[in-house]
């Protein structure tokens, strides 16, 4: 599982192949990814925004910037765990993500960027 701390805001990223896809309604291959926000510092934080990065194996690149994640801003207090499950469709059978969350301390409202560590999206038929 991929894991990166940020400003005591650890991010852990699990991936999982969408079996079925590519088909004939949707040419892509889909991956599920679910990711867990842990807020190890001791101050309560609000996601505000997301910025993926979005790479596959043709040399794609896809940027997916907006507010919140899954339509929500949430708050994750000190000690609790935040998590969400979304997913991505590449053209290809492997590709990579990674990005960042822009937070806010409650406190005193100071911004910063917690990083999303890089993982790898990788069809089962390319593991053998």
């Amino acid at each position: 599982m991929a894991t990166e701390v940020t400003h005591g805001i650890q991010i852990k990223v699990e991936t999982k192949y969408m079996d079925g896809f590519p088909n004939s309604e949707h040419p892509y291959f889909l991956f599920l990814y679910r990711v867990f926000i842990e807020n190890k510092s001791d101050f309560a934080v609000k996601l505000l925004r997301r910025h993926w990065y979005i790479f596959d194996s043709s040399g794609e690149k896809r940027e997916v910037e907006g507010e919140g994640v899954i339509g929500q801003q949430p708050v994750i207090y000190p000690n609790e765990i935040y998590e969400y499950e979304s997913a991505c469709n590449l053209a290809t059978e492997i590709g990579t993500m990674r990005g960042t969350y822009l937070m806010e301390r409650d406190l005193d409202k100071a911004q910063f960027y917690a990083q999303i560590p890089e993982f790898e999206l990788v069809a089962p038929s390319r593991l053998n």
